[in-house]
């Protein structure tokens, strides 16, 4: 199941890269406008026709693969992970902390009574 996730990313991220570059590729409507001012490159690669036919195709393929994978990556995250279906289904986790104690100090030779009385002035 792993391996189909990896495979599948690793599929995600090719169509998208290539998706961008065929989207870069294309020139818009108004590139055409470019080339009566002068721009004398509008077209040459792709043939006189321009790349309308083949690069639109090859976008739109594209473009489906990519939103089908998206579809198939959701679906098997979704099955990855389950949720419970009531909070009352799940015990409440609790953690305890023990806290040491100080170490108690040794008892000094003087009276109880002489430590917890404070000295009045006269």
């Amino acid at each position: 199941m792993e391996t189909i996730n990896t495979l599948l990313l690793v599929l995600q991220v090719i169509v998208a890269v290539t998706l961008i570059g065929f989207v870069l590729i294309q020139h818009g409507k108004g590139a055409d406008a470019g080339a009566a001012f002068g721009s004398g490159a509008s077209s040459t690669v792709f043939g006189s026709s321009g790349s309308g036919g083949f690069l639109s195709k090859a976008t739109a393929f594209l473009a489906v693969l990519f939103l089908a994978n998206s579809l198939v990556l959701a679906y098997l995250a979704h099955d990855r992970v389950k949720a419970p279906e009531s909070l009352l289904e799940n015990e409440p986790v609790v953690i305890e902390e023990t806290v040491p104690l100080p170490a108690e100090e040794p008892a000094s030779e003087a009276a109880p009574s002489d430590l917890d009385v404070p000295v009045v002035p006269e």
